[in-house]
């Protein structure tokens, strides 16, 4: 027999049959290594051995076409070495295959994660899982994990090869991708992997020391005239049937500098208007208290209840609340002619005119809800006076510029960075 080389694997003919073998021979050879051809031409090299109990095994190290020999070679005198030690690679791969894939990883997860973990982390995670890992990672064994892949997982969800189109019930729009996805989601995977490791099930967590892509923070916020120019577009687009509840959701977030879900999901039950507050149950730095001007307030207040939902902003039709505001926005400012809008750019749009209004970052950020160090208002019963009177002024200048009032135009927006 001939000692396998590209030459030799290229004469390699199938029969019809039977698998045909072509063992490594003569000198320099590997005892054990071979390639084998299926009928129908496909071929695999392969190591054959007797582990400790004196059975054959026989091992696939890759296809033919997939590797050289020489690669080939390589592998399987690593396989080898290994059963010299007293392993067993084929029983090692087939007891691999039946291990914790994770999908099963990932359900463990959030079934330990339900009264551990807030609920909307959890369901941020859910949602990442079923739209990114899911359709990745899934049916990959947990045990057989390494960096490499939790990289080429960030890359794919980057590059939006785990998009996905409107799904055919419910609510939701296309899933995208991108490199801020990405890193959410590589993240949330290395945190899932440390419940494998705690169990014991690997050893070493893959997604530990891997470069996330950086998130680029979106500096993007209106300036007067934009703000204005939405204003106009939202008058108009009312008298034009466009969704009430979807432009009232929109002017909210501006007039407060909430979040998106703050606001979508906020129920009746958290608006204190009198105090001029949201008492959140629950935002992205937990339970809070948040100071609004009496203009949100008073707009908040003003908002149609539906009848039977607890939400401030319910759904068109169903229990839920309201959900299709990107498509909104999107309308809106193609009627105004603005570009580059999100609606996170609203939250910075309320933080831009908060330092314009000379504001310190200190306040703005009380404003916004950033956590701050050692401030003790988890504590407190009522908003701290010198925030509502922050949040009244910038509602107040907000709100007639987007109504179009002579003296709005006083602050130009003139560029200072947004909190």
């Amino acid at each position: 027999m001939p000692k396998i080389t590209k030459r030799a694997v290229d004469a390699l003919k199938p029969v019809a049959d039977r698998d045909v073998f072509l063992w490594d021979a003569g000198d320099g050879a590997l005892k054990g290594f071979g390639l084998r051809m299926k009928p129908s031409g496909a071929a695999s090299y392969i190591v054959q051995y007797r582990n400790r109990e004196g059975r054959t095994r026989r091992l696939v190290l890759g296809r033919q076409s997939e590797l050289t020999p020489d690669q080939a070679r390589a592998l399987a005198t690593k396989r080898l070495a290994d059963v010299r030690h007293g392993g067993d690679p084929s029983a090692e791969r087939h007891a691999l295959r039946g291990a914790m894939t994770v999908s099963e990883l990932c359900d463990l997860y959030l079934s330990e994660g339900k009264g551990h973990i807030k609920e909307s982390t959890l369901a941020a995670d859910r949602s990442r899982i079923d739209r990114h890992v899911r359709p990745l990672l899934g049916m990959r064994a947990v045990a057989g994990l390494v960096s490499r892949d939790i990289e080429g997982f960030q890359a794919a969800v980057a590059t939006g090869k785990s998009a996905k189109g409107r799904p055919a019930k419910g609510r939701g729009g296309r899933t995208t991708g991108g490199p801020g996805v990405a890193a959410r989601a590589v993240g949330m995977l290395g945190t899932i992997l440390e419940t494998a490791k705690r169990r014991g099930l690997i050893s070493v967590n893959p997604a530990r020391g891997v470069r996330r892509i950086p998130d680029k923070k979106r500096e993007r916020y209106l300036s007067f005239e934009e703000i204005r120019a939405l204003g106009k577009a939202m008058q108009e687009a009312a008298k034009a049937g466009e969704n009430p509840t979807g432009l009232a959701a929109i002017r909210t977030l501006l007039l407060t500098g909430c979040r998106r879900n703050e606001i979508l999901a906020l129920p009746w039950s958290w608006v204190d208007a009198k105090a001029n507050c949201i008492r959140f149950g629950d935002t992205k730095s937990g339970a809070q208290l948040r100071p609004i001007g009496t203009k949100a307030a008073q707009f908040l207040t003003s908002q149609p209840a539906k009848e039977g939902s607890p939400w401030v902003f319910p759904a068109d039709h169903g229990d839920g609340h309201f959900v299709g505001l990107p498509r909104v926005l999107r309308r809106l400012c193609a009627r105004a002619g603005i570009k580059g809008v999100t609606i996170h750019t609203l939250r910075h749009s309320f933080a831009a005119a908060a330092a314009e209004l000379g504001f310190s970052e200190l306040t703005i950020a009380g404003l916004l809800g950033h956590r701050l160090p050692g401030v003790t208002a988890r504590y407190a019963h009522v908003p701290d006076r010198a925030l509502v009177s922050a949040a009244d002024q910038v509602a107040a200048h907000l709100a007639d510029a987007l109504d179009g009032k002579a003296g709005a135009e006083v602050l130009a927006f003139s560029g200072r960075k947004a909190v």
